[in-house]
């Protein structure tokens, strides 16, 4: 299971004032929460918690939270940043249960080359980055793939065109786009411009045409 430690310090003292000054001195306030137990607040290093959360497995990382001198499997369950600096100000913790399964969001990376869309001057456009899904607590993948190299114009990658792991399950709409190609904006006004060009050439050869059987008609009549 985890062996992620992360150590924190008992916050005896509630309050922005609080808070204002644990950041000041590089710690985030934190609560941790969940299994019916009573929520418990702490602060934990700035650099620890940035360490704990930026391994392979992201912000889906199995904790040993040691609140209070007591290490409990944990995950994050939010955090909330500062509107201007982005820092982190506030982390939330929930307890987990290893046989209880939990909902996470994990990332969704696109591989795969899409040249039936690239050959047509088009574009693959990302439209779902992460895949909710529940999964135990040891089967949480890093990450989740989905390949691209069939993809057409006009054409979807989907939720069931995803391979999940073994003992990971999602309630997401299999149907769901995950990326589409599509024709970019230059493609398409370079298109339209030949389109434009082609009807203008055809009005000057029906004018063209016109003329001509109209200098017809006048010299059979004389």
């Amino acid at each position: 299971m985890a062996d992620l430690v992360l150590n924190t310090e008992e916050k005896t003292t509630i309050g922005s004032r609080s808070s204002r000054r644990l950041r000041r001195d590089g710690k985030v306030p934190g609560v941790l929460y969940g299994l019916g137990q009573d929520p418990e607040i702490f602060s934990v290093d700035y650099g620890d918690l940035r360490g704990a959360l930026t391994t392979d497995a992201g912000l889906n990382a199995l904790i040993q939270l040691s609140v209070n001198g007591t290490n409990q499997l944990s995950i994050l369950k939010s955090l909330q940043r500062h509107p201007v600096k982005d820092e982190v100000i506030h982390v939330d913790f929930v307890r987990i249960d290893p046989n209880q399964e939990l909902a996470v969001e994990v990332p969704i990376i696109l591989e795969g080359v899409a040249k039936k869309v690239t050959d047509q001057n088009g574009m693959v456009d990302q439209t779902m980055f992460s895949l909710s899904v529940l999964s135990l607590p040891d089967s949480i993948p890093n990450e989740l793939t989905a390949d691209v190299s069939e993809l057409e114009i006009n054409d979807a990658i989907r939720v069931s065109d995803v391979v999940l792991p073994e003992g990971v399950r999602t309630e997401v709409d299999p149907e769901e786009a995950i990326a589409v190609g599509t024709v970019t904006r230059s493609t398409m006004e370079s298109m339209a411009a030949e389109e434009a060009a082609e009807v203008e050439g055809d009005e000057e050869m029906e004018g063209e045409t016109s003329e001509e059987t109209d200098e017809a008609s006048t010299e059979d009549s004389e």
